[in-house]
């Protein structure tokens, strides 16, 4: 046996499900990762990563499991529930903590896939230094996490921290939650996408395709990533005066266009921010290996209890 415990990660995605076994140095000593359409019964898809986890745990030889921390869409750190998300297969209120605890026999936590993410930031990633800071994920959607004196901020019901349905358009785009206008709309993958097709509308383009037209200097590529930054940089701009932060962090596939987002997004975050905070927030990448985030950061939901 090895002398060292590890800890499960599991990040339930609306295409597929992350797992890996993680030390508390954050290396992942193991990972795979499964489709979660093939499973519309929930329980089967505990089944499955269940057994794949303890399979990996005997062959590595460990000692013992500490438990297992899940990120997942709205998932609730309070109930342990998968609640009404509108991107899975599975509707309602789903108890996933429970599922996950009577498969594995270890104590399993969960919490939505942007608050895992700040928490991995925090552990293993550019947060370390902060004890006040806002993780912006830019995704398929805009997910995020706020930390205030060194604690994640659930609020009463475990939905705290919304920021991608935050309105940055009085009756703009039609959202996923049934509004209309929200920043997720604008700011991510498919807000992206959604931009250049008003710019270019006989356009089936994907956000990688608009990427490379933008890197090539395509005047209307160019142009929805201005927009984007635009937005982006105006509502971080305003969250800012709701916990001043001593950064925000950007993470996830949107970031990788570089400068194409992140120099509008400077640009209007600073055009816009409040006299009180200039000079006080600074806007960060993440320093997290894309693939390996969303396992660390559900990992980091046992982690950082074992720690405090």
């Amino acid at each position: 046996m090895l002398q060292q415990a590890l800890v499960a990660g599991i990040d339930i995605g609306g295409t597929n499900v992350a797992l890996g076994l993680v030390n508390k140095q954050g290396d992942i000593v193991w990972k795979d990762s499964f489709p979660t359409k093939q499973f519309d019964d929930f329980s089967l898809l505990v089944s499955h990563a269940a057994g794949k986890i303890e399979v990996a745990n005997r062959s590595i030889g460990t000692d013992h499991l500490l438990g297992c921390g899940i990120g997942a869409p709205n998932g609730n750190f309070y109930s342990g529930c998968i609640e009404y998300a509108p991107n899975l297969l599975w509707k309602g209120i789903i108890p996933v903590a429970k599922l996950f605890n009577e498969a594995l026999q270890q104590p399993c936590v969960v919490t939505n896939d942007a608050n895992a993410a700040a928490m991995g930031e925090k552990l293993y990633g550019a947060a370390k230094p902060f004890n006040d800071f806002i993780i912006i994920t830019l995704g398929t959607g805009l997910g995020s996490g706020l930390y205030v004196h060194g604690q994640l901020v659930y609020g009463h019901d475990g939905f705290a921290g919304e920021l991608g349905h935050t309105i940055i358009e009085v009756n703009g785009r039609a959202c996923g939650c049934g509004r209309r206008g929200c920043l997720e709309t604008y700011c991510s993958a498919s807000g992206i996408v959604r931009t250049y097709q008003e710019l270019v509308p006989s356009s089936s383009l994907q956000a990688q395709q608009i990427y490379q037209l933008a890197s090539e200097g395509n005047e209307q590529a160019l142009k929805a990533f201005t927009i984007t930054g635009e937005k982006l940089g105006l509502a971080l701009a305003n969250a800012v005066a709701y916990t001043s932060p001593e950064a925000i962090i950007l993470f996830g596939g949107l970031v990788q266009a570089g400068n194409l987002l992140l120099q509008p997004t400077q640009e209007h975050f600073n055009k816009n921010l409040h006299n009180l905070y200039r000079g006080k927030v600074k806007l960060l990448t993440s320093t997290l290996k894309e693939s390996d985030a969303a396992i660390l950061g559900a990992a980091s939901l046992i982690w950082q209890k074992e720690t405090l």
